[in-house]
């Protein structure tokens, strides 16, 4: 049921069910502060209250005045009452709502993790052009939170789960903070399963096909007309892997982008660039590593070997962490599955890059 007025009152108004002191069933009542704007947390047209009822459709909602009457199965009722207070308290940050805010909620209190959907969701990092970039999951707030407790940290996950472009996002944030004086994007060049052939054009014109990714990261979040300025002066350098060897990086952010394509020596090679006051993160999903057959992923084997080095931090994504379309989830979900249930014989075989 959508927001309406009940004829019935708070002590006889019936239960989801239609039947009065089911033991199954309870009602709860949440009470909006009055400085809070019902349409700010309703929606117009009541968007953001039909998002929630879908998203957990056990539960009948009344809204009366500034009060919220749940009914239904106790643990439904639960969820409800603790999605509408996290989104009340988003509110009350001045942060406008939007109905996949509210499905995320809905999700974070549904997995019954220790953090506070309202303390994520209201992280800010940066801000430009009236956009904020925040972190959208507790995954991606842990990882947020390690890139500001540890000098090198390892990003893993999926695609679409936000660890470039948070990455990136913490990086300028600490360029304008001046706690570094250079943010240096790198990743190797390898082609996602295509051959490209010899491209034409400059050698920047060659390899800005392969960093294209983290030059959309940067016009999210920087002035396009600064850009180019800023990496003339070297203060953003965006460069292929190769071009790391034989520096030494200090005082700058630095970040690794789709290390699954590297090898063990080329990632060797990258961490011992650190140099003093500098941040390096390391960014890949090893389900999509595109290196020719023989060649070890150096992703899939630096854990095994820094696991337990103080000051490195390893942080997981999920699925459940993507924020791009819906379907993008659902996709990746569905290919794990699919490689789970095929026969060992039909996986590759890593070793020797077949069949």
């Amino acid at each position: 049921m959508t927001a309406a007025t009940s004829p019935f009152g708070d002590a006889d108004r019936p239960d989801a069910t239609g039947r009065q002191g089911d033991p199954a069933s309870t009602t709860s009542t949440v009470v909006v502060p009055p400085a809070h704007s019902m349409l700010a947390l309703l929606g117009a047209r009541d968007e953001f209250l039909r998002t929630l009822e879908r998203a957990v459709p056990e539960v009948d909602v009344h809204v009366r005045g500034n009060e919220i009457t749940l009914t239904g199965p106790t643990p439904a009722v639960e969820l409800v009452r603790q999605a509408l207070t996290e989104l009340i308290a988003v509110v009350a940050t001045g942060q406008s709502l939007t109905a996949e805010t509210v499905e995320q909620v809905v999700r974070m209190v549904r997995a019954d993790d220790d953090q506070h959907p309202a303390q994520v969701l209201t992280a800010n990092i940066l801000s430009n052009r009236g956009r904020t970039i925040r972190p959208k999951t507790a995954n991606q707030k842990a990882y947020v939170d390690a890139i500001d407790a540890h000098t090198i940290v390892f990003g893993l996950g999926p695609a679409g789960t936000g660890k470039t472009y948070l990455a990136v996002a913490k990086a300028v944030q600490a360029l304008q903070a001046k706690t570094i004086t250079r943010i240096i994007l790198t990743r190797p060049a390898v082609e996602a399963g295509e051959r490209l052939g010899f491209l034409p054009g400059t050698l920047s014109e060659k390899i800005d096909p392969y960093l294209r990714p983290l030059y959309d990261a940067l016009h999210d979040m920087l002035d396009p007309a600064v850009i180019p300025k800023l990496m003339a002066e070297g203060t953003i350098e965006v460069a292929p892997l190769a071009y790391m060897r034989g520096r030494t990086l200090s005082d700058s952010f630095i970040i690794l982008d789709e290390a699954q394509n590297t090898s063990p020596e080329q990632m060797k090679m990258f961490l011992t660039r650190l140099g003093f006051n500098s941040t390096m993160v390391v960014t890949g999903d090893t389900t999509q590593v595109d290196l020719p057959g023989g060649v070890r992923s150096g992703l899939r084997v630096v854990e095994g070997i820094l696991t337990g080095l103080e000051d490195i931090a390893f942080c997981r994504l999920t699925s459940a962490d993507v924020v791009r379309h819906r379907l993008v989830s659902a996709i990746v979900d569905a290919y794990a599955r699919h490689e789970g249930d095929r026969p060992e014989a039909a996986r590759p075989d890593r070793r020797r890059g077949r069949r």
